[in-house]
């Protein structure tokens, strides 16, 4: 029988991520009914249900938090989803989040996509900064608002079911490129005698200087006007390409991690975009 009260859930996925989540239910005061595919402790107090559909019918609100957009599909296949209502926490692309709404609609279900901005050890934790991008059905994401805002920080960004995943994995995209730039900067240090753990301080002082950088970009963007208040050209960042190569190169460093947005600042350059800032390079990824 179906438990259609607002502090009754399902939770489809036992990993950690839904672990953490299941928890964090679970102290708030939730009844949480959960489901893995292999065995695995449960956090304490949850109700273990035996199948897929015995989950699934046993709440309305079904929070799906599997490895990836195929494991979704074949945990639900074959199973009812009349008047369900599936808030699918899995990582996934746009697209496949869009045809997975498609996907769960068409068997009567109702679907809210997320994107996790956070891991585990934030999840339920106070003042932690964990938030989750929502897109999809206004009305299910305004039914579960209370229990939506449990785990942690919720922004909704649309009915698009696919605009959820392109923020998370747009996000995700500017984090491995700082990531990158670390990670060449710690390999130029790595011969010298130079401590990293006091050399990580001014790197992300410096990181976090530079990051205002994005809100030029974005006015450059909307503008459409890629010269509007520009401050160090591309034509003359460029030319510091050479010298962070000859660098690298001195330091027995690859720089393969710097190169393809260096060759793409050198390509803009030389049609004819070096008076710009490096907004024009977002130009070329869009060809």
């Amino acid at each position: 029988m179906s438990d259609n009260k607002n502090n009754a859930l399902t939770v489809l996925g036992l990993g950690d991520m839904g672990s953490a989540l299941t928890r964090s239910w679970l102290a708030a005061g939730y009844t949480v009914t959960v489901w893995n595919r292999s065995p695995r402790r449960a956090p304490a107090g949850a109700a273990v249900a035996a199948t897929v559909a015995e989950a699934v019918g046993a709440n309305t609100l079904v929070v799906v938090c599997l490895l990836d957009d195929a494991s979704v599909r074949a945990t639900l296949d074959g199973v009812d989803l009349t008047g369900r209502d599936i808030v699918n926490l899995t990582t996934s692309t746009p697209a496949e989040a869009r045809a997975l709404a498609e996907w769960i609609t068409a068997r009567g279900g109702n679907f809210l996509d997320g994107g996790i901005m956070a891991v585990p050890s934030m999840i339920g934790a106070a003042d932690s900064g964990a938030y989750v991008f929502y897109s999809g059905s206004a009305r299910l994401h305004e039914t579960h608002a209370e229990a939506l805002a449990v785990p942690a920080g919720v922004t909704y960004v649309g009915t698009d079911a696919g605009f959820a995943a392109l923020y998370d994995i747009a996000l995700l995209s500017a984090m491995w490129g700082m990531f990158a730039g670390a990670a060449h900067a710690f390999a130029l240090i790595g011969g010298e005698d130079i401590s990293p753990v006091e050399f990580a301080p001014l790197m992300v002082a410096y990181q976090q200087a530079m990051a205002g950088y994005a809100f030029g970009t974005a006015a450059q963007l909307a503008s459409g006007d890629y010269t509007q208040d520009v401050e160090s050209n591309l034509a003359m960042m460029a030319t510091t390409n050479d010298t962070l190569r000859r660098t690298a190169l001195e330091q027995r460093v690859s720089p393969e991690l710097l190169e393809p947005f260096m060759t793409l600042m050198e390509r803009r350059v030389a049609e004819g975009g070096g008076k710009e800032s490096t907004t024009g390079v977002v130009d070329l990824l869009r060809r």
